[in-house]
């Protein structure tokens, strides 16, 4: 962008309290949104990206002024929304509009949708109905309805039409941003594919800017200019669209790739997670918080592993740390058994690295699974554990992950046989 964003998100938090006993005493927050940060520019669709329970939305309600955020800003045409009051917040309201994800939830069951798409222009100081009643037909139309529809009632509209309407009540009031909260996931694909035709035309015809919120990568792929990828609170990856999906540099990036499904059979990406654990979000990940699940972890110092047998013995030792040990290996009864079913059975020619298998492996047989979490944690000890990642810029985007620091530059992704 070359001119000053539209919108600005600058180290935004939104954390939950957690309260116990009759006093409601804190005891431990959920940092749902955890130092993000995020620019859209005019006319621009930015995609944020990440499984559900990533932050997305509450982000999203942050930016609205619909959540109060724990710390950062959230800048709109460079000025700080928590400034702002009076006429100017209520034209912040007016400039800024929600796409939600179920359209049920914008209209009134009982109220004609001509009238549900025109509430805003009242409440931003519209009095004269036959006004409204002229822009809201003209809506219609643009969005694919006909002027007719405004006398209908919203139980008799498809979930593709009730979407359209929902973008005509999100249009009315001549916004400058969309914040489109995961506006296709309830939807076919036929459907799908309309919709976001819809809002190409929107973002054409009325040079409004998006923010897309979606768990769909295929969808951001083919709507959004940009995209910010999110995992647990933070922006892991962001940059270009094309240039991001095409060639992801955080793990997590090419693991959300990885499940759009390909008809390339040589196309196997990174691999599975290394546990299907998602961390807590009350208790994240010390380091980078990805490290659990990532394929792509680096190794120790000092130990020499190849790829194939350090995922194995990584994917052992972050199960036992987030509970997720398979049941046959935490079923087993003896050592070996527990080794075979965690696919670490051959002996592993790094010494140190054998014996804490062997020694983690005995005390899961001995039903302790403290105890073997322990042991590998203290001999096979990881940066990307250690230390937090810092965002590196890579041209013209940017990765939070430490194979990418200066210290590390060149270091690949995936080693398939060195040394990490």
């Amino acid at each position: 962008m070359t001119e000053s964003p539209l919108l600005e998100v600058d180290d935004l938090k939104k954390h939950y309290p957690i309260t116990e006993g009759l006093l409601r005493r804190e005891v431990g927050r959920v940092r749902a949104v955890d130092g993000m940060n995020l620019a859209v520019g005019r006319g621009e669709a930015v995609g944020l990206v990440g499984e559900s329970g990533s932050g997305k939305t509450t982000t999203a309600h942050a930016i609205l002024g619909l959540e109060t955020p724990t710390g950062g800003e959230v800048r709109f045409e460079g000025t700080p929304v928590r400034d702002l009051s009076g006429a100017d917040e209520r034209a912040f309201r007016r400039r800024v509009q929600l796409i939600v994800q179920d359209p049920n939830e914008a209209f009134n069951p009982r109220l004609p949708v001509g009238e549900a798409v025109a509430e805003p222009l009242e409440l931003h100081g519209m009095a004269n109905a036959e006004r409204r009643r002229a822009i809201v037909t003209d809506l219609l139309e643009r969005v694919g309805l006909s002027a007719t529809d405004a006398d209908r009632y919203p139980h008799e509209f498809s979930g593709g039409e009730k979407q359209r309407l929902a973008v005509a009540r999100a249009l009315v009031v001549d916004p400058d941003l969309l914040v489109a909260d995961e506006p296709t996931s309830a939807l076919d694909a036929r459907v799908e594919a309309e919709i976001l035709g819809l809002l190409s035309d929107v973002r054409r015809q009325f040079g409004v800017s998006v923010l897309f919120i979606s768990h769909d990568i295929d969808v951001v792929r083919r709507f959004c200019d940009r995209v910010a990828v999110m995992y647990l609170g933070e922006v892991v990856e962001r940059g270009p669209t094309d240039e991001v999906l095409t060639a992801p540099a955080h793990p997590y990036t090419r693991l959300l790739l990885d499940s759009v499904p390909s008809l390339d059979p040589t196309d196997r990406g990174l691999g599975e997670p290394l546990t299907d654990a998602v961390p807590d979000p009350a208790d994240p990940p010390a380091g980078c918080r990805f490290h659990p699940r990532c394929p792509a972890v680096i190794r120790p110092d000092g130990v020499s592993l190849p790829e194939e047998t350090w995922r194995a013995v990584a994917a052992f030792r972050f199960a036992l740390q987030g509970g997720d040990l398979p049941s046959a290996a935490a079923a087993a009864t003896d050592a070996a058994a527990v080794r075979d079913a965690l696919d670490v059975s051959g002996e592993i020619s790094d010494e140190a690295a054998e014996r804490a298998v062997a020694d983690a492996a005995a005390a899961v047989a001995d039903g302790d699974p403290s105890r073997a979490s322990e042991r590998l944690a203290d001999a096979l000890p990881t940066v990307c554990e250690r230390e937090a990642p810092e965002t590196t810029d890579l041209e013209d985007r940017s990765v939070q992950c430490h194979r990418y620091e200066p210290e590390r530059a060149g270091e690949p992704l995936v080693d398939p046989g060195g040394s990490g």
